[in-house]
């Protein structure tokens, strides 16, 4: 989530120019927030997979062209049934320990990986065995063809597969490791971590890059800095000051209202993201409470909402947003169109005409604000208002982030609210939480029985093509059942000084391939 930044005119006023207080070796970065969760199995937040990248690695990745590309693995080869993978190991894997990686560490991984994943779930519900052979190859035998089973390995939709010493990976998955040793580019120091203050991660010596260049979480990892620190400073304002006096290097999340600032320093340089690299804002809507009960009332909303109107009440630049009528995330694999004409041409006139024909009886709808969060709050302000105007009964409740969290886990007691997620996590159907949870108790309570079957479709669907065709039919259900509507696509842009080179851009950060 990205959150509120005050403007401190004060601390930007005393932002100079001076040398760096840190090390030429030594790279300081701000991120999202604390990184309080080490378990990148565990937790499904955001940060806890940026630390997951930096020191565990994965036996596939994404490049920058949304392909899968081996990383740990040096080969694999399929039966020709479909049913049979085989994978072997790259030569001279290390764990942070100095042990060597072996197949049985990676079977126990995923095993472990397989109870925290919705597609860890999927591969493993039609898994036959998944054993060690030697001490580089390791067997999966499913019980039918799957297309998904190396891009569930290497998606970096959270919790990401990451790999694992098999004496820590046998903990239970619901509870958490206690000791952090990878394989990845850059090492934990427990030692030197200050909870509330800073992390320090170093690089790992005996790191094997792979031969290719580095592209996006694909490629080469190689580490031409010393140590990563990454310091917790919770204010975006107080963030930008220290990276505009050379005392951070890098900041993930660039406060909006300080772009123009950051814009015209030349000695700072800031990274613009499409596709994946995005989030995506929907409204989401309550099934099983009145008056969203009703799908016809549902598909009011889309004469109702103007995503440009939403965007532009939150400040963004075009250049950092766009309307994105898809569920599936545009700029993505998934990205269609089916369906969205539902969504052409919204308007207040047009939204009143549609309520009128349908069953509303005024019913209340209570719209919660999370107050502590800019995009969920400005989302609610907008829809709230625009809910007036074509009839409905609002009753704006404001509330912080954490209320609405445990508000929206009941069916009764509220309607709507706003919320965005990162592109790469809304992408597919099997991680959408928009349509993956059809049927299921979760927040939203929509239950469609079309979708059901082409889920399954979509899972076992061995061409991307197939695949392609399939998410448009899932959207063009969504569409009619409008259980969430999409409010627009943007990007929060990062911000580093001028004198880093080779920094990869992704909203996942990552600080192999940097140099100073």
């Amino acid at each position: 989530m990205f959150k509120p930044k005050a403007f401190i005119p004060a601390l930007l006023a005393l932002a100079i120019v001076a040398a760096p207080a840190h090390a030429a070796g030594n790279l300081v970065a701000v991120l999202e927030a604390e990184i309080v969760t080490l378990d990148p199995h565990f937790s499904t937040a955001y940060i806890s997979r940026t630390f997951g990248y930096m020191v565990f690695d994965t036996l596939f990745a994404k490049d920058s062209r949304g392909e899968i590309k081996p990383q740990m693995v040096q080969d694999w080869k399929v039966s020709p049934d479909g049913l049979t993978y085989t994978f072997t190991l790259r030569d001279g894997l290390k764990w942070h320990d100095g042990q060597p990686v072996t197949a049985a560490d990676c079977v126990a991984s995923l095993r472990r990986w397989g109870t925290r994943s919705a597609l860890g779930r999927r591969i493993f519900a039609i898994t036959t065995s998944l054993e060690p052979t030697d001490a580089k190859t390791f067997v999966l035998t499913l019980k039918e063809p799957s297309g998904l089973v190396i891009d569930a390995l290497g998606n970096p939709v959270s919790p990401v597969a990451f790999m694992m010493p098999e004496r820590i990976a046998r903990t239970p998955g619901d509870q958490r490791i206690t000791e952090i040793v990878g394989s990845g580019p850059f090492v934990y120091s427990k030692a030197d971590h200050r909870t509330g203050d800073r992390m320090i991660l170093k690089k790992f010596a005996d790191y094997l890059p792979r031969p290719e260049p580095a592209d996006f979480l694909a490629g080469g990892k190689r580490v031409s800095i010393d140590t990563l620190e990454i310091r917790v400073i919770p204010d975006g304002a107080t963030a930008a000051s220290a990276l505009q006096a050379g005392e951070v290097d890098f900041m993930q999340y660039a406060p909006f209202d300080l772009l123009p600032t950051l814009e015209k320093n030349s000695r700072v340089k800031l990274v613009n993201f499409t596709g994946g690299n995005m989030f995506a804002g929907a409204y989401r809507l309550n099934a099983a409470s009145k008056p969203f009960d009703d799908p016809a009332i549902r598909r009011v909303l889309w004469k109702l909402v103007d995503q440009r109107e939403v965007l532009d009440a939150l400040g963004l630049d075009a250049k950092y947003a766009a309307p994105c009528a898809t569920y599936f995330t545009c700029g993505t694999t998934y990205d269609s169109k089916a369906g969205t004409e539902a969504a052409v041409s919204p308007s207040i006139e047009a939204a009143k005409a549609a309520l009128k024909a349908t069953k509303y009886a005024g019913e209340p709808v209570i719209v919660m604000e999370a107050n502590d969060l800019e995009a969920p709050r400005v989302s609610a302000q907008v829809l709230a208002e625009r809910l007036k105007q074509a009839g409905f009964n609002v009753d704006l409740q404001v509330m912080d982030w954490a209320s609405v969290l445990a508000r929206r886990a009941k069916k009764e007691g509220w309607s709507v609210y706003g919320v965005h997620a990162g592109g790469f996590d809304l992408g597919s159907p099997l991680t959408n939480v928009m349509v993956a949870f059809n049927c299921a108790e979760f927040t939203g309570w929509q239950c469609d029985a079309r979708i059901t079957p082409l889920m399954e479709a979509f899972a076992k669907a061995p061409a991307e093509e197939d695949r392609n065709k399939i998410a448009g039919e899932i959207q063009s259900v969504m569409y009619d059942q409008a259980p969430a509507i999409p409010w627009g696509q943007f990007a929060q842009p990062a911000a580093y000084r001028a004198t880093l080179r080779g920094l990869i851009p992704s909203a996942i950060p990552v600080f192999w391939n940097v140099e100073k």
